[in-house]
């Protein structure tokens, strides 16, 4: 049979019996609705047909969210790799970060720079991570983020320390402001709030803090008990998004309090969950490192493999506003970016 013709027919087929659900449950509400507002008692249904309907309700319903996450989204769709702007001189990209307008920041495993990238790749800006603008005074960031103020905040697991690029304190190029002692930060984010997050990875915690106007660190709080946590993201309900090296990945409230596990919420197994990042609406995607997947947890249905191949060893991970998936690969030295994300097409005329 011909491929587009068998595409049709499952088409028209998956569309039909939605419909047919929908006009089933809406005649069966309207004959129902009334009948029981009417009468004192259940008529002839028992409660165990009330039980079982219950249950297959909540079934489909699941099998409703997993179809439509599954037109939702796509997998393996590979648009483009951009280079390590780096080279291999120094290693390769592991943190990752993308920002509300597109622009891409990037890290790399022992080299003193950050790379603000365009959607397309293109290099927009280098920053030096030198302290005192002298090589030798050089430091490696392991993660990256932007603050609520617009300005470039690092992670530095050798000094201990926290840097953010001041871009006003000097007239022509700017400097790093060294934020110490912050444990030994592996993962940086910034919340819904404006707090600075860490995934302290020797001490098995994540702390926040703010920031006033000298750079002092304000209401310092930690989240203890995790283990070896890598990366971490804000969550949309205020708190924040963490994996776990060899572990899980949990999601906390606002109050620091566990929301759930992933791992236990889905039925996932995590390999070795690296970098973390939610999507422009509200899912949480996470790298596997050992599986060399990248998995999108919706708030309903089964969990979604995005990228099932290709990928050597991701490690962070970031989603931006137009719907592409930024994969720092390791493996490969480079960043592979996904389109996964489908809209349905408008109509002409419409915007």
């Amino acid at each position: 049979m011909d491929s587009t013709l068998e595409t049709n027919q499952q088409k028209e087929k998956l569309l039909k019996a939605l419909y047919t659900l929908q006009l089933k449950s809406n005649t069966t509400l309207q004959t129902a609705s009334p009948l029981l507002s009417s009468q004192r008692g259940m008529g002839m249904v028992t409660q165990l047909q009330v039980h079982q309907l219950a249950d297959k309700t909540k079934s489909l319903c699941r099998d409703l969210d997993n179809i439509k996450n599954l037109l939702h989204y796509r997998q393996d769709e590979l648009v483009q790799q951009i280079r390590n702007p780096t080279g291999s001189r120094y290693g390769c990209v592991s943190g990752i970060h993308c920002s509300w307008d597109g622009s891409v920041y990037l890290t790399a495993e022992g080299a003193p720079w950050v790379h603000v990238l365009s959607s397309t790749g293109q290099v927009l800006k280098s920053l030096p991570c030198w302290q005192t603008g002298r090589e030798g005074d050089s430091f490696l960031p392991e993660d990256v983020t932007v603050t609520r103020a617009g300005m470039v905040a690092v992670a530095d697991m050798i000094n201990e320390a926290v840097w953010v690029f001041n871009p006003h304190s000097s007239p022509s190029k700017g400097e790093w402001i060294k934020i110490g002692k912050v444990g030994c930060p592996r993962g940086i984010g910034v919340d819904s709030m404006g707090k600075i997050l860490i995934a302290d990875y020797a001490q098995g915690q994540v702390c926040s803090f703010a920031l006033d106007h000298a750079f002092k660190t304000l209401n310092i709080r930690s989240v203890p008990n995790l283990q070896g946590p890598r990366y971490i993201s804000p969550a949309p309900n205020g708190g924040f998004v963490v994996s776990e090296e060899c572990g899980d990945v949990k999601v906390f409230m606002s109050s620091h309090k566990l929301l759930c596990s992933l791992s236990t919420k889905y039925g996932h197994q995590f390999g070795n969950p690296a970098g973390v990042c939610i999507d422009r609406e509200g899912s949480v995607v996470v790298a596997d490192e050992q599986h060399r997947t990248v998995h999108l947890f919706p708030e309903s249905g089964a969990p979604v493999c995005l990228v099932s191949a290709g990928l050597r060893r991701p490690a962070g991970v970031a989603c931006s506003p137009f719907g592409h998936l930024f994969v720092a690969d390791t493996g490969e030295n480079c960043v592979k970016v996904f389109k996964y994300h489908m809209r349905p097409r408008q109509p002409l005329g419409t915007l």
